[in-house]
């Protein structure tokens, strides 16, 4: 029975209360006027403010996102489509995206999670991509506080964890990797990005198009229901303490719905009946129809009591807005309907023709043949208001930071260190993830500084990691943006792997903080800098905005994702100590730079100063040295010096993963106590065999990399410097502090 929906088609004034409760400015409104040449009903106002929502629009962030370096002789798609295409050779594509979902996550945090793993992973096959892993970058507030707060992240990091791990399992993609970090500015906003990577051929690309007029529009997936109504205005506003718990507009997933999804697609894709395909992700089926048509500067119209409905009494306004998972829109070549319709009916899938192209440019809507909205596509999305926020730079820190404000020994540093919720080993977390379907997994997580697949039917394999210190990005955004570019490149290259593109996430607080807005013009700056210098073009990524609660703003955390190929897996560089005797290396210079350091969070209980500098041209010098090593398997073992510096690296390879057997080493440094402490840009640790040294000291030189002989493998303790322990000690410290942590309210 159609819904009545008289009072959805009455004009809405300019004095309406509806105006406000869509976030819509009466600038805005007047705007709409304009391009409507009448005033809006309410089914008109809800999509103008979904699609000029931040969260869509991009209408603050957009003018910052320009001169991204985003081309190479191996990109085949650029920002601009669901996600990024890169040639990695054999006629396959790489095919890959990091997303946010941070508001549902706060809100809920085991469906936020699972349908941002959800949704990140439609992108990818919408692309006509299998997906083949999993990524995720997650943070988290001040999880080891005694009160109320530490109970609430913890609830909020064990239903993450957990949503992350259902989707992905029950879809049969392996989460192979990530990152996680704790700060009190991710008190009342925590943040959830998620990366996906899949595989398609070359020549079987799939884009968001609408075009061949007359050709029809199907709907298929899943029914859509009154979840998620609301979910792109949300996430493009701020929290407060006094905010209502906007549970309706996060979506509830369904992992086995979508499994049949994908694998319908893929059927569907291999029969050659489809113009184009779009995930109805971000404001649902109004984004996938207006950005299908306006690609393809096509008109369309929608027939919406045709749309599979799973609850009864529902209207256009909720149609077009819910963001119902697991749905998907398709422009299928006219005469093609039956065997579309076919493909989804077999896998059990709700599919219904719902519209056809046109060529008006103009989205027509319907409910049981009356017209209920009529708006102009090309000028709803090219009039999207584009705002010139205020910028407001913050005051340069100039405090060198060359030493840390402790009485503590070097030995009870390094102590604090490993035990801390940063270093300590996530088993906890990872072991909830199935990193082995599939049977691709080189490198899982927990296992190096980048995860690795092979790539079936070739030698070939993908390395991926995400990074940023956050820290960094609040004290200097922009060295902190190319510090992260410069270290997600660097993990694959000591996994062996040569860096090809990049996908970034971008979260940052409130766009109406002019400090806040400035960060982000320095962040793209420093993304742009890096990216262009090092080859490594981002492809594609996202904006999030407004990630504030009671004014506070989470640092500028722009997440950047790396990926890179390996010629051959067996070539691949684990990062643990592999084998006794051998010698360690140490390439580049550590130096007393402690501003933004964990080691500074830790002591002083703050954190200031001058961050370590990054000298792109070292950074490359080393990646070159690096990669040239590889191919003439001159390295045995090697992991990047992170936060913690060089002691912590040391006691990382140690230590491995807690699947092999530790192994001890001895380590002489020249380097002041604290400094073990220091996490210098551009700094490795190798293990190679003896016989080696001249050879990768002559290669060294040549590419100008700083080399020092520090230590060896071997022995059943841990002995760098000043500190003196036994493995047996350390195993228990770094592998079940964060274990106990989590199950302090179990």
């Amino acid at each position: 029975m159609a819904a009545n929906i008289t009072e959805l088609l009455k004009e809405v004034g300019k004095s309406d209360q509806a105006i406000k409760a869509h976030k819509l400015s009466s600038t805005d409104y007047d705007e709409i006027v304009k391009i409507l040449n009448r005033a809006p009903n309410l089914i008109e106002l809800g999509i103008f403010s979904a699609m000029w929502s931040e969260h869509c629009s991009y209408k603050s962030s957009k003018k910052y996102l320009k001169g991204f370096p985003t081309k190479a002789p191996w990109v085949v798609q650029g920002p601009g489509e669901n996600a990024g295409v890169v040639d990695i050779g054999h006629n396959l594509c790489a095919v890959f995206k990091i997303e946010s979902h941070n508001h549902p996550s706060f809100i809920e945090p085991h469906a936020g999670a699972a349908t941002g793993v959800g949704g990140i992973m439609r992108d990818i096959f919408t692309m006509g991509a299998r997906p083949v892993a999993s990524l995720n970058s997650i943070r988290f507030g001040n999880v080891n506080d005694e009160g109320e707060l530490g109970r609430k992240h913890r609830y909020l990091l064990r239903g993450v964890v957990e949503g992350i791990g259902s989707y992905g399992n029950c879809m049969g993609v392996p989460t192979i990797g990530g990152e996680m970090s704790f700060e009190s500015c991710y008190n009342g906003n925590i943040l959830v990005n998620a990366f996906c990577l899949g595989l398609a051929k070359k020549n079987e690309i799939f884009y968001a198009k609408a075009e061949g007029i007359g050709n029809p529009v199907i709907y298929v997936g899943s029914k859509t229901g009154r979840d998620g109504l609301g979910g792109a205005v949300m996430s493009s506003d701020s929290f407060s303490s006094h905010s209502k718990a906007m549970k309706s507009a996060v979506q509830v997933g369904d992992p086995f719905a979508q499994k049949l999804l994908l694998e319908a697609c893929m059927e569907l894709f291999k029969e050659g009946l489809i113009v184009g395909i779009q995930d109805m992700g971000a404001a649902g089926l109004t984004s996938s129809s207006f950005e299908m048509a306006g690609r393809s500067q096509s008109g369309m119209i929608l027939h919406l009591d045709k749309v599979p409905m799973r609850e009864e009494g529902m209207n256009p306004y909720e149609l077009m807005l819910s963001e119902s998972q697991e749905r998907m829109l398709i422009c299928a070549k006219k005469g093609c309907e039956a065997q579309v319709l076919a493909i989804f009916e077999k896998w059990e899938l709700d599919v219904a023709i719902i519209g056809e192209v046109t060529k008006s440019g103009i989205m027509e809507l319907y409910w049981y043949g009356e017209k209920c909205a009529h708006i102009p596509i090309a000028e709803l999305s090219e009039n999207a208001p584009m705002l010139d926020m205020p910028l407001r730079p913050k005051p340069p820190q100039t405090h060198k930071a060359e030493r840390l404000e402790t009485h503590l020994s070097t030995q009870e540093i390094f102590l604090t260190l490993l035990g801390s919720v940063e270093i300590a080993n996530k088993k906890w977390v990872y072991t909830q993830f199935d990193s082995s379907v599939q049977s691709n997994t080189i490198t899982p997580a927990g296992s190096g500084d980048a995860s690795m697949i092979r790539i079936k039917g070739t030698d070939m394999g993908l390395a991926m990691s995400v990074n940023c210190n956050m820290r960094y990005c609040y004290l200097n955004p922009k060295e902190g943006a190319k510090i992260a570019v410069a270290t997600a490149g660097r993990n694959c290259v000591i996994n062996g792997a040569k860096p090809l593109a990049m996908s970034d996430c971008l979260n940052f607080g409130s766009p109406n903080n002019p400090e806040v807005m400035w960060s982000f013009e320095q962040v793209c700056e420093g993304i742009k800098e890096a990216c262009k210098f090092l080859n490594t073009p981002i492809v594609s990524g996202n904006v999030s905005l407004h990630n504030q609660s009671d004014s506070v703003d989470i640092y500028p955390t722009p997440s950047i994702v790396s990926v890179g190929v390996i010629d051959d897996v067996a070539m691949a560089i684990p990062s643990s100590f592999q084998t006794q005797g051998n010698t360690l290396i140490l390439l580049g210079e550590i130096k007393a730079e402690f501003g933004g350091s964990l080691a500074q969070k830790l002591l002083e209980g703050r954190i200031y100063g001058v961050i370590p500098h990054i000298d792109l041209e070292r950074e490359l010098a080393l990646w070159n040295l690096l990669l040239e090593a590889t191919q003439e398997r001159l390295i045995i073992a090697a992991k990047d010096i992170g936060q913690g510096g060089l002691a912590l690296t040391l006691a990382k390879m140690a230590l491995s993963n807690g699947e092999c057997k530790a192994m001890g080493c001895n380590v002489h440094t020249s380097l002041p106590s604290p400094v073990l402490f220091a996490p210098s840009q551009s700094c490795v640790v190798l293990e190679i065999a003896g016989e080696n040294l001249s050879t990768l000291k002559q290669k060294a030189k040549k590419h100008k990399v700083p080399l020092s002989e520090i230590g060896c493998v071997g022995g059943e303790h841990f002995c760098v410097d000043e500190i003196n322990l036994s493995l047996e000690e350390m195993s228990e410290m770094y592998f079940e502090s964060f274990e106990s942590l989590m199950k302090r309210d179990l």
